[in-house]
């Protein structure tokens, strides 16, 4: 009776244990990522900025000033844009 008591109490104590993990766990990946470097499965070094940060507000107005920009001038942006990335990492793999 009392191997079969500690065993339940055992049981019961890891359960309490890894459930704990779980809640740790979901807060500190939300942080955590912004740190992992892209090579070990981090963000992309093109990914848009957080929600919340100065950076973000920017970038959703940039994105908001392309949505109303005309097509044509849209696409004459976007190639120029290409245009100066390209002759700067000629040597990029993808």
């Amino acid at each position: 009776m009392m191997m079969r008591f500690r065993s339940l109490l055992l049981l019961l104590a890891i359960a309490a244990g890894l459930s704990g993990c779980g809640t740790v766990n979901e807060k500190l990946s939300a942080g955590m990522g912004d740190y992992v470097p892209q090579w070990a499965g981090g963000l992309p070094s093109d990914a848009p900025p957080r929600p919340g940060t100065p950076q973000y507000d920017a970038y959703m107005k940039e994105r908001e000033r392309k949505r109303l920009m005309p097509a044509a001038d849209r696409e004459k942006e976007e190639q120029a844009q290409k245009g100066a990335m390209g002759s700067n990492s000629a040597g990029a793999v993808r």
